[in-house]
């Protein structure tokens, strides 16, 4: 009972001051002579200080784009360890996009294509070379520059069918016998690569 009492004298209180004031979220007002002074001593500093920087700070520009339709195609074809092609003109290329096979002419439109397992082909004149790309993206730009980014890259004429064949067996083998979802994905991310392989050399 005795607590009852106290509850109720304690609620019946005026509330404190100094309570209202520590819970309360109105922020004062400002001082404009305060603002006044800081934005004098701000455009005092603004001219003597660089302009932020941004990435394309630092990269080269790219040459314009052309008014006419230019002859060549000029590629860029890089992996994570070496440039395979660089600054060359050639006539077409064709890539292994994930929306099918693209083939890519001077005077192309600007596009970005994510690449699968797949044969890319540089066509120059009579002479065409091929590559077995794993994956990347093809980046061509619209004055008739491409950038081909891949992460592995080999030439078609040094692949080993007897290899390719042993390893299609292989990951095909973990693939029935894989139990967790790594072992899956592993064996299925060899069995298509393979395949891809497979189907290059044999088509």
């Amino acid at each position: 009972m005795f607590m009852f009492r106290q509850a109720s004298r304690l609620l019946g209180r005026p509330p404190c001051p100094s309570r209202i004031r520590a819970l309360c979220t109105e922020v004062p007002a400002a001082n404009p002579n305060a603002d006044s002074a800081f934005i004098e001593s701000w455009k005092k500093v603004i001219p003597i200080m660089d302009p932020p920087k941004t990435p394309s700070t630092y990269m080269e520009p790219r040459p314009p784009t052309p008014s006419s339709l230019p002859s060549k195609l000029t590629i860029n074809f890089v992996l994570p360890y070496s440039s395979e092609l660089s600054g060359k003109e050639v006539d077409m290329v064709m890539v292994p996009a994930t929306t099918g096979q693209m083939g890519v002419l001077p005077g192309h439109v600007a596009t970005i294509a994510e690449l699968k397992p797949g044969i890319l082909s540089v066509h120059e004149g009579s002479e065409v070379t091929k590559y077995f790309v794993s994956s990347g993206f093809a980046f061509i730009h619209a004055n008739s520059v491409a950038d081909i980014v891949a992460v592995v890259a080999v030439p078609i004429d040094q692949i080993d069918a007897s290899l390719v064949q042993k390893g299609l067996a292989e990951f095909t083998q973990k693939l029935s016998s894989a139990t967790t979802n790594l072992e899956t994905a592993e064996a299925q991310i060899g069995v298509d690569v393979h395949s891809a392989l497979n189907s290059a050399l044999t088509g």
